[in-house]
């Protein structure tokens, strides 16, 4: 019986997307399906090159939060420095492609930075032709630390967390800047994630105060391990973490939601689905695993601050963790060796996941702005209907594809291109029953996250 009403449940979906093609498009055909561009970004990264930036990163001895500054070889300051020259030698290979610079702080009086410290980071921005106030950021962490958090002499190398994101995002530069894109990209190296996740906090203010339109934050973090505590060894699944719920929810929004539905619909959990489908699409022998929680239980990345104030973001990291390697003072005891060295890195995994961000964010720099106040209607009728705003700056749309789902599917199983209209209406779908959406579709058929109906899944 269950087989049966599944089969009818296809069928019925089948029935109800011929039945909208009375709803005639405009265009004759729908765009590309795929941008042939992206097949060679996800074969572009280079380990060897990866490898060579961790290892001048863990060359620093320490990027602790608390190091030195003003050494050109030891400490925070030389690791920032040496980052913000990287950016730019890229800069000048696509003749000035990226604005490079520090965005910056004091704190003090915090648990672990109990007096002043400038906390840097390092941003190199490359700006879009048709829509230069939407971004997608790549970030990975510049600091790094041993067992006890204020520890900021002794030799932390932090090979794999977070040498491995930062190079990665200095990689990412110098494939994606080769190329030019409708939307803007942000590569950032932001410090006092081990402190505090003080980098993130700082840059999310700066963005907010900037008005810049961050549609989506893709936080590196441990990048490079393949072997794990577990004893498993695994170098082609990736994690995507991201939160179910907006972190800046309104207690009006949350009501509204509760009725209508969302919970599992942010920004956040749809461009971790995209990031997966981009995967699926464009890549070999890399398989994307979407954990749907916000980070590892109890704990937090440098995505999180940027989830406050509002603004969607995920972690992209290795599947099976290494906790001798993690935050810990370089030793050998009972024979077992702890600490973050080189020996942990496995720098073609790593040239695999900064792939993975490299044909997500040309995918979403190179869409067309996200559709708006995305609303959907139907109760105690026959069909759903959703309907859309198009901003500014949308010269490169091809027109709008329209999702749904069942309510208890975590990912999107059903689509169609239906033009450049502003609603649809899914004959026969009961809005009870399913989940619906909306993504934005470029003329070469770069497409943007699916935009789920309401506040609650507003990017």
């Amino acid at each position: 019986m269950r087989r049966l009403l599944l089969t009818t449940t296809l069928i019925i979906s089948s029935l109800s997307l011929i039945s909208c093609t009375a709803q005639a498009q405009k265009a004759e055909f729908g765009p590309p399906s795929e941008v042939q561009d992206i097949y060679a970004i996800a074969v572009e990264p280079s380990h060897e090159r990866i490898q060579s930036d961790i290892q001048t990163l863990v060359d620093f001895g320490t990027r602790h939060t608390l190091s030195e500054t003003e050494s050109e070889t030891r400490g925070i300051g030389a690791a920032r420095r040496w980052i913000f020259e990287e950016f730019e030698k890229i800069s000048a290979d696509c003749g000035g492609c990226l604005e490079v610079i520090y965005v910056s702080d004091i704190i003090k009086g915090e648990k672990r930075i109990p007096d002043p410290v400038e906390v840097v980071s390092v941003l190199a921005i490359q700006k879009g032709s048709i829509d230069p106030n939407r971004y997608v950021m790549m970030s990975g962490d510049i600091d790094s630390r041993v067992t006890d958090p204020l520890n900021g002499t002794s030799d932390s190398p932090g090979a794999n967390d977070n040498a491995s994101g930062m190079a990665g995002v200095i990689e990412a530069a110098r494939v994606l800047s080769k190329r030019k894109y409708a939307g803007s990209i942000i590569y950032a190296g932001l410090s006092g994630e081990e402190q505090g996740l003080f980098g993130g906090k700082i840059v999310a203010e700066h963005a907010l105060k900037e008005g810049w339109e961050i549609k989506g934050v893709l936080n590196n973090d441990m990048i490079s391990n393949i072997s794990g505590i577990d004893g498993v060894t695994d170098n082609a699944t990736a994690r995507v973490f991201s939160e179910g719920t907006r972190a800046n929810e309104t207690e009006a929004e949350a009501r509204s939601r509760r009725f209508t539905g969302g919970e599992v619909d942010s920004p956040s959990r749809n461009l971790a689905r995209y990031i997966k489908a981009q995967a699926d699409q464009y890549m070999t022998n890399l398989n994307v695993m979407l954990i749907y929680r916000l980070d590892r239980f109890g704990r937090g990345g440098h995505h999180r601050p940027f989830n406050v104030v509002g603004i969607p973001g995920i972690r992209i990291m290795e599947t099976h963790e290494h906790y001798d390697r993690q935050h810990q003072d370089l030793r050998t005891e009972g024979g077992t060796v702890f600490g973050d060295t080189m020996q942990g890195v496995d720098s073609k995994y790593a040239a695999k996941l900064t792939a993975l961000n490299a044909v997500t964010m040309a995918g979403m720099a190179g869409a067309p702005p996200f559709p708006a106040n995305v609303e959907a209607t139907g109760a105690v009728q026959p069909s759903a209907k959703l309907s859309w705003d198009t901003p500014k700056n949308a010269s490169n749309l091809a027109g709008y594809r329209v999702h749904w789902r069942l309510t208890t599917v975590p990912e999107w199983t059903h689509s169609r291109f239906v033009g450049k209209v502003n609603e649809w209406e899914f004959k026969n779908l009961v809005i009870d029953n399913y989940f619906f959406g909306v993504s934005a579709v470029a003329k070469d058929g770069s497409e943007t996250p699916v935009v789920f109906p309401g506040a609650a899944g507003r990017f």
